[in-house]
């Protein structure tokens, strides 16, 4: 979809609206917000924070997209580097890949251990509880796409300079990999899914509907005042979007 296509799509204008009343709710409770987009090598994580952010203040937020660890990081604690770019009062993180890189691409690609992994495993719930208990609004949403989907895009990269940036070896490994991906997404769902902190499955393939109902769902399930005023549903669409644990 193209610039000018947004600016007269009034469903999109409406919920960047309420994401602006709901970012004018953080600043002035002084709240702190989380969101984390995961997903398989081209899912449409970035284009969806691209469509969260479009209006919202820029003084107020941040687009996290970490590199891979220096050698001193990877001495460290494995979340260190994370709680560095954790959200002051009144900001929005978003997290484009975060610490579930080693639930999921690390294990696949051989990145870490599985001592690692298990610890990790073990550390990441407590981790985000404290998060979650010390105020900060956590939202965890992985954009879903199929095999199909996922080889038509990775193709585009390929072919479309504007877009060959993307490419990267792991980008050229996850076809052969799909198997070994949907293995570790399965096993992080079911181990660090909890009441607290569920994963929200986004169905990816149509990247429109994937992100208006990911924005749906943050606005949704923030108590931010006036929700709601500019008569867009906000309520997520039960077919594109599901819970882990189902509540």
């Amino acid at each position: 979809m193209y610039i000018n296509e947004l600016e007269n799509d009034q469903e999109y204008i409406n919920l960047q609206t309420e994401m602006v009343r709901m970012q004018n709710w953080l600043i002035e409770q002084n709240k702190r917000m989380i969101v984390i987009c995961e997903g398989r090598d081209s899912a449409g994580k970035g284009g969806a924070i691209m469509r969260f952010i479009r209006y919202i203040n820029p003084r107020h937020y941040r687009v996290v997209a970490l590199n891979k660890p220096t050698d001193d990081e990877r001495s460290q604690w494995y979340f260190q580097r994370y709680i560095k770019e954790l959200p002051r009062g009144g900001e929005i993180v978003f997290f484009d890949r975060s610490w579930y890189n080693r639930a999921v691409v690390e294990p696949v690609m051989n990145f870490c251990n599985e001592d690692q992994y298990q610890l990790f495993m073990k550390q990441v719930i407590q981790f985000e509880n404290m998060l979650i208990e010390d105020g900060t609004i956590l939202f965890k949403l992985w954009f879903s796409i199929n095999r199909e989907e996922q080889g038509k895009r990775l193709d585009e990269r390929k072919t479309n300079p504007l877009i060959s940036w993307k490419l990267s070896t792991v980008d050229m490994e996850a076809q052969l990999k799909w198997d070994d991906y949907t293995k570790y997404k399965e096993l992080m769902f079911q181990n660090t899914g909890t009441p607290k902190s569920p994963w929200i499955v986004i169905q990816g393939n149509n990247k429109d509907l994937a992100r208006k109902e990911a924005m749906r769902h943050v606005l949704y399930h923030t108590p931010y005042d006036n929700k709601g005023k500019y008569e867009s549903r906000l309520k997520p669409d039960a077919n594109i979007i599901r819970t882990i644990p189902e509540k």
